[in-house]
């Protein structure tokens, strides 16, 4: 017997496919365009292959931005993702502070990247700010604009400040689908805390930890407003990140080629990692499953 297959559905999802085809595919395609090809103005294109991209290799501003943009995520990974689990297990789980915590939690996730960018700003500067101030009160030498050492940590708090509640609210989901005979069983084994965490918590948080390293990384990888804003990617190139550096090319100089080549291996470098993560993610999932 034939089995009828209704292709009506399709039809459904058209709208989606060419809304992705606009805002996505139709973009992508002229970066690469712009990526091969050379102007001098006036819409006249010159074929210049894999030029730009050879010197994109080549050229140390671009290896010096990466490697300040992979310390950057790595430092943030490694403050955020323990911070958030502390957080999630300490949180009520259930209760009208449950709930408060959960909305005192999200909170920082609602405010816009630039406004953070500028509370910061404003928070950190020495004659207005309150943290400025009192660094200076207290007699440390702290000028995120003129010291390079102050403008990271400034950066990283900052990210932590507003991006820790994402991996505290993943974490502490992850916890509450853990069935309480895990912990009765714990209990009548006389199992110690950190027995419980490692046996049982956070096996079942893995799941949600992947996805929460995979979504900090991605936006750590790919942050520009909330630098930008503070720093400027100052002082001198001390913050210049990937995502600074490619918008001072582009829109700055106007060297549409190399950034165009820039942007093409950042994205293929974001692609990379997201692929890297949503394998392991598959794998867990196929383990948990057996």
């Amino acid at each position: 017997m034939n089995k009828t297959v209704n292709q009506k559905a399709w039809f459904l999802i058209l709208p989606v496919l060419a809304l992705v085809a606009f805002s996505a595919v139709i973009p992508l395609m002229t970066v690469v365009n712009y990526s091969v090809q050379d102007t001098f103005g006036n819409n006249v294109f010159f074929w210049e292959g894999l030029g730009w991209f050879e010197q994109m290799l080549n050229s140390p501003r671009m290896w010096d931005a990466l490697g300040r943009q992979v310390m950057f995520s790595l430092i943030i990974l490694a403050i955020e993702v323990p911070l958030g689990i502390f957080i999630a297990l300490n949180m009520p789980k259930s209760g009208f502070w449950a709930s408060f915590c959960l909305v005192l939690m999200s909170l920082p996730l609602l405010i816009p990247w630039n406004v953070v960018g500028t509370i910061w700003q404003i928070f950190g500067r020495v004659d207005i700010g309150l943290l400025g101030y009192t660094m200076d009160m207290i007699g440390v030498d702290y000028n995120y604009t003129q010291n390079a050492t102050a403008a990271w940590i400034t950066l990283i708090v900052m990210d932590v400040w507003h991006w820790t509640s994402l991996v505290a609210l993943l974490a502490y989901a992850g916890l509450q689908s853990i069935p309480q005979a895990y912990y009765q069983a714990a209990r009548i084994d006389q199992a110690s805390r950190w027995a419980v965490f490692r046996f049982i918590e956070l096996p079942k948080m893995q799941g949600v930890l992947m996805i929460a390293i995979l979504l900090r990384f991605m936006d750590s990888f790919m942050i520009y407003t909330e630098p930008f804003v503070l720093t400027g990617g100052g002082p001198g190139n001390a913050t210049t990140f990937l995502s600074i550096d490619l918008v001072k090319m582009a829109l700055g100089q106007f060297d549409l080629g190399p950034a165009a080549a820039f942007s093409i291996m950042y994205y293929l470098v974001i692609l990379l990692v997201s692929w890297v993560f949503f394998t392991v993610m598959t794998n867990l999932d196929k383990r948990d499953g057996v």
